[in-house]
């Protein structure tokens, strides 16, 4: 297979609209949730999980900030391959993990049987939530949040809010404005005679970098194989700590602190995320 660059520019001719979804579910795709898998178990990556030392830095803040005696039963939301909630069910916590990928929910299973650990993990999509009782914590980080659109951040808070106990407590994390600012807008190619991550054949991949004011990132990545082109569009809307605290005020929240990221740093109008912990009120 050849591809030109003006084959693929052709591909990406026309930019999405804000928050336009991918035609795919990439994450269920045999080959790309294989390679996702990958990442997230790399210990070096920070491309689909942080790296584990972060996240090890993580859990245990996450068990000061919320006490497993306090906070029994947490739900984590966009749970992946188990990697935080294994950690987070070691601190002490009794733990649900959400992932919509089959592929990863197979793995977190698999892995906390072979560790010995008692974790609950549903296949579901946390837009449709739907679990059997209510929750004292729950975290949905690795700036999950800021990938959905507007309409469905207010679903996912909704679900959120109805799945935790009054007083019950929220960890959530955006990428910031500084990360927004650092953003720029270019576009590149890769041919991959042998296959790579996008597909395990010939292919050659587009990916564009476009910035949606007033700070929206968007990544689009063109996949062109012998059987055609298929687009993925990633998003991430980047928050400053007061836009993300007036939405999850307005979906019933209240912020008891503000931070760097989820492993208590101090906010900084530098740093590249942002984290809030909120209690639910009412």
């Amino acid at each position: 297979m050849t591809a030109s660059m003006p084959d693929l520019l052709r591909a990406t001719a026309v930019h999405p609209a804000l928050y336009e979804k991918s035609p795919l579910a990439f994450w269920d795709d045999d080959h790309i949730s294989a390679q996702m898998l990958a990442n997230h178990l790399d210990p070096t990556h920070d491309g689909a999980s942080r790296k584990h030392a972060f996240m090890d830095k993580s859990a245990a803040w996450i068990a000061t900030a919320l006490p497993p005696d306090e906070f029994p039963d947490l739900l984590d939301v966009g749970c992946g391959p188990g990697l935080y909630a294994e950690r987070l069910a070691r601190t002490g916590f009794n733990v649900t993990g959400v992932d919509l990928s089959r592929r990863s929910i197979a793995h977190a299973r698999a892995s906390a049987q072979s560790a010995g650990l008692e974790i609950r993990y549903e296949r579901q999509d946390y837009l449709e939530l739907e679990l059997n009782g209510r929750f004292d914590a729950a975290v949905m980080i690795y700036c999950d949040y800021g990938a959905l659109s507007t309409q469905d951040r207010r679903t996912a808070m909704a679900h959120l809010h109805r799945h935790l106990k009054p007083g019950g407590r929220l960890l959530l994390d955006a990428f910031s404005l500084a990360h927004y600012r650092s953003a720029q807008e270019n576009r590149t190619w890769e041919a991959c005679p042998d296959g790579g991550f996008w597909s395990p054949h010939e292919h050659c991949v587009l990916k564009e970098c476009r910035t949606y004011p007033p700070n929206v990132i968007m990544e689009r990545y063109a996949v062109i194989t012998e059987d055609g082109t298929a687009t993925h569009n990633l998003w991430n809307t980047c928050f400053t700590a007061v836009a993300l605290a007036e939405e999850a005020c307005r979906a019933g929240f209240r912020v008891c602190g503000i931070f760097g990221d989820v492993a208590g740093s101090p906010e900084s109008d530098k740093g590249d995320t942002v984290a809030l912990l909120l209690e639910r009120e009412g």
